[in-house]
């Protein structure tokens, strides 16, 4: 029986990945688990991409097989990370009819999320690449999705005539998720609890939200 190129090209794909893939995405898998693991325990600069490939069990053409540099792994991480997150805040914020009620759940959802985390946060704000600058942080792979969630919340407390229609949105969803992340560096300092950051979040974006309220 006689089968042409396109229908073997379509039985390959319904049979799933070749075993080449699935090796690929194996390794893929053992070198995030491992930079992870090493950039929380060592830090952004402390973590080398030889000593990740040794943890790893790969040589490091392996990573580099797989990852352009260290900057590129460690953005897959928090990549990976704020996506999940991004999904964890639309859920916490669900149908809360307050604005604000709904923005600090969001909030406190990402608090819970990194507690446990708090050392690969550490590695973040440490790297330049990603938390250089406010503009930097906000246009990054996940955290302009939460940028986005933030802003579609306080949209939504204009239509449900909480908040004044001029009451420059973005400005202050942009002012509400930096006052997010500059939180994490109290958590660092002082030891607070995933309680602590969230009543203080709270009581940021009522004021951040003070002047907008009709």
């Amino acid at each position: 029986m006689h089968v042409s190129p396109k229908d073997a090209a379509r039985c390959a794909k319904e049979k799933g990945p070749s075993r080449r893939a699935l090796a690929k995405q194996e390794t893929r898998a053992k070198v995030l688990e491992a930079a992870r693991r090493l950039f929380s325990e060592h830090g952004y600069e402390g973590a080398t991409i030889r000593d990740i490939a040794s943890a790893a069990g790969m040589s490091t053409g392996a990573v580099f097989a797989n990852f352009s540099d260290k900057a590129d792994l460690f953005q897959e991480i928090m990549s990976t990370d704020m996506q999940e997150l991004s999904s964890l805040m639309a859920e916490a914020a669900g149908d809360k009819e307050d604005v604000e009620a709904a923005l600090s759940a969001m909030l406190s959802a990402g608090y819970d999320f990194y507690h446990t985390q708090l050392p690969l946060v550490r590695a973040a704000f440490s790297a330049s690449f990603t938390l250089h600058a406010s503009a930097t942080r906000r246009t990054a792979p996940g955290a302009a999705t939460m940028c986005d969630l933030i802003l579609q919340q306080l949209e939504r407390g204009v239509a449900a005539g909480q908040l004044k229609a001029d009451a420059e949105l973005k400005l202050r969803a942009e002012m509400i998720f930096d006052a997010y992340l500059a939180n994490f560096s109290r958590a660092f300092r002082h030891g607070l609890t995933p309680e602590n950051l969230a009543e203080r979040a709270g009581l940021q974006v009522a004021v951040i939200l003070a002047g907008a309220r009709v």
